[in-house]
């Protein structure tokens, strides 16, 4: 490694902000520098968060698999006339907020396509299904894509779009169709997606209304390292302007059942030693933020549990179910008692607690 790797772990304990050149480096890491890079990233997590493992107890709403986008990275998204294709009404959305509230759910989370016939008196629907049978609900939904989408079809500008689903009761916007913020990355995996200057115009746009988002990268598939360190530098540079960001949350490439893998393009997701190094190096690179989630339904629960050992302190959700995952290929993706994960942390010695969307402790 033609940068010693032990100083320039120490400078970044002590405070050095890493450039994306180091970043680079460290993602690029194998044998025991890859623990040497996890070790320091558990120890700054210790310092950022300390002991407590957070979770939302949250439940995922597919409204519809209808998309405009039919990226090559999904196995989830169809076209309105393919078999399977489907768009619920709003009887069934109410029916599925009645059982979130039994589940004592404080988060609903709408995951769907990106409907071609959407506007945004639909994605405003949406959030009305929700409060009238449950206003104290946190509804945590839509991307900066689907924002973007409701703009076109209502002939609006973006931020009268987000100021009416605000008005109307969003809690917080989705940081996703992020995938890799580079241009000739989403010319490749997520070409009808806005462009990575327009999502980070929008999430700009919403944190300097008041709306907080998270921030996400989905890696594995076509992109390099440096790549995934330039996405980050990006959402860096957002959250020292905005302070926004409520998380960063690394989403590993579910390859199996997506075109972008049958067709050759992209490889057969990350590794293990890439999804570990992922956790840590964002945790180190994003000196500005304090919560690295884990998403255990990419990840599997053992994978999960090491990563809460490289530099992550999130659990994300119970979920209750995870439709994009799984058809694209994920065994293990549609509920997370906090049971298991209990048994997860205590494991490590660490402190499981509930959390709001915002990460305040329940």
């Amino acid at each position: 490694m033609a940068t010693p790797l032990i100083p320039l772990l120490n400078d970044v304990l002590a405070g050095h902000r890493l450039t994306p050149e180091e970043g680079e480096i460290l993602m690029k890491a194998t044998g025991r520098d890859v623990f040497r890079i996890t070790a320091a990233a558990d120890e700054m997590r210790e310092k950022k968060v300390g002991d407590i493992v957070t979770y939302v107890r949250n439940q995922n709403l597919h409204v519809t698999n209808i998309c405009k986008n039919l990226c090559g990275f999904c196995g989830f998204g169809k076209k309105a006339t393919d078999p399977g294709a489907y768009c619920l009404d709003r009887d069934t959305i109410q029916a599925g907020v009645r059982l979130a509230q039994k589940r004592n759910v404080t988060e609903i989370c709408f995951l769907s396509g990106v409907n071609p016939a959407f506007d945004l008196d639909s994605y405003i629907g949406l959030i009305t299904a929700v409060h009238e049978i449950a206003p104290e609900i946190h509804v945590h939904a839509f991307s900066p894509d689907e924002v973007a989408h409701a703009a076109k079809r209502s002939k609006l500008t973006t931020a009268e779009v987000l100021a009416a689903l605000r008005d109307a009761g969003l809690g917080s916007l989705q940081g996703t169709a992020a995938e890799i913020l580079i241009e000739p990355v989403r010319k490749v995996i997520c070409p009808r997606k806005v462009s990575g200057a327009e999502w980070v115009r929008i999430i700009r746009e919403a944190h300097n209304m008041g709306i907080l988002t998270s921030a996400t990268i989905m890696y594995g598939s076509y992109e390099s390292a440096r790549d995934q360190v330039d996405h980050m530098t990006i959402v860096r540079k957002i959250q020292d302007e905005t302070r926004g960001f409520t998380e960063f949350i690394p989403m590993s490439y579910i390859h199996a059942n997506t075109p972008l893998f049958t067709e050759g393009i992209a490889r057969a997701g990350a590794t293990g030693r890439e999804d570990i190094l992922m956790i840590a190096v964002s945790r180190l690179f994003l000196d500005n933020f304090d919560n690295v989630q884990v998403s255990w339904g990419k990840l599997g629960l053992k994978m999960t549990q090491l990563a809460l050992m490289c530099g992550g302190n999130d659990l994300a959700g119970t979920m209750f179910t995870d439709e994009v995952s799984v058809d694209a290929g994920a065994g293990d993706a549609s509920y997370l008692a906090p049971a298991v994960m209990e048994r997860m942390t205590a494991d490590l010695g660490r402190t499981l607690r509930q959390r709001t969307t915002l990460y305040e402790l329940v």
